[in-house]
C-alpha cells in the first residue's frame, strides 16, 4: 500500500489530467443517461449496416443533419473499427455527391488527427483496448516496411483500416503534418468514388453495392481471424 501512494505521489501532473479525462468521459457515459442512449444507439445503427437507417438517423435532426453527420464521422474514426463507407454513402445520398464528398472528407480527418493525438497522448496500451493488439501489429509492420511514404499508400488500400492507421501513426515519430498531407491525399480519391457511387445508387442496386462492400469487409475479416490462428498455431508448435 505504501508502495501504491508512492508510485502516486511521484506521478506527473499530466499523467493525472490525462487520467482525469478518461474518468470524465466514462462518467458520462455511465451516469448520464441521455448520452448513454444516443451513443448506444448510434453503434446499434452502425451494426445494421444499413445506409438507409444512418440516412433516416441523420435527416430526423433537420437543419443540423450536416453537423450531425460531421459528428458520426468522428464518432467512427474513433470507436474502431465501425464501417464509414455507410456515412459517405448517405451524405452523397443527402447533399449531393460533391458536397457529400466535402463533408466526408473533411469530417474523416478530424477523426483522424483525433485517433493520432489520442494514440501520441495515451500510448499504446490505450490504443490496443480502442482497436486490437494484432490489428495494430499488423499496422506496425506495414509501416516498417514502407517507411515514411506508409500513410499514403495505407490510405489508397480499402483493405487498410482507416482509424487504426491513425492511431498507429500516433505511435511513431511522425510529426502532424507529415501525417496529415498523407492522409488528405491518400483519402481522398475513396471518398470521391464512394461519393459519386452512393450519389448515383438507388434502391436495390444501392443494396447490391453495399453488400459487396459488407462482403469484402467480412472477408478481410475472415482472412485476420486465420491468420491470428496460424500465428499462433505456428508460436505453439515453435514451443514445443
Amino acid at each position: 500500500m505504501k508502495e501504491l501512494f508512492s508510485k502516486m505521489k511521484t506521478m506527473k501532473k499530466s499523467t493525472w489530467i490525462k487520467i482525469g479525462i478518461l474518468l470524465a468521459l466514462v462518467c458520462i457515459y455511465l451516469f448520464v443517461n441521455p448520452v448513454k442512449v444516443t451513443i448506444n444507439r448510434i453503434i446499434f445503427l452502425f451494426r445494421l449496416l444499413d445506409v438507409e437507417a444512418i440516412k433516416g438517423y441523420i435527416l430526423s435532426f433537420g437543419i443540423w443533419a450536416p453537423i450531425v453527420s460531421f459528428l458520426l464521422m468522428v464518432f467512427q474514426s474513433l470507436v474502431a473499427p465501425l464501417p464509414a463507407f455507410l456515412i459517405t454513402f448517405a451524405n452523397a445520398a443527402l447533399f449531393g455527391w460533391v458536397k457529400g464528398a466535402i463533408l466526408s472528407w473533411s469530417s474523416a480527418m478530424v477523426g483522424a488527427v483525433l485517433c493520432f493525438y489520442i494514440a501520441r497522448i495515451y500510448g499504446r496500451g490505450a490504443v490496443e483496448k480502442l482497436t486490437s493488439k494484432f490489428a495494430l501489429e499488423e499496422v506496425d509492420r506495414f509501416f516498417d516496411r514502407y517507411g515514411k511514404y506508409a500513410i499514403l499508400i495505407a490510405r489508397l488500400l480499402p483493405f487498410m483500416s482507416f482509424d487504426i492507421v491513425s492511431y498507429a501513426a500516433g505511435l511513431t515519430s511522425m510529426n502532424l503534418w507529415s501525417f496529415f498531407w498523407a492522409t488528405g491525399v491518400g483519402q481522398l480519391p475513396a471518398t470521391i468514388v464512394y461519393s459519386y457511387v452512393g450519389g448515383m445508387l438507388t434502391g436495390g442496386v444501392k443494396k447490391f453495392v453495399t453488400g459487396l462492400l459488407i462482403l469484402f469487409s467480412l472477408s478481410i475479416l475472415v482472412f485476420l481471424i486465420k491468420k491470428i490462428w496460424t500465428d499462433r498455431q505456428n508460436r505453439f508448435d515453435n514451443g514445443k
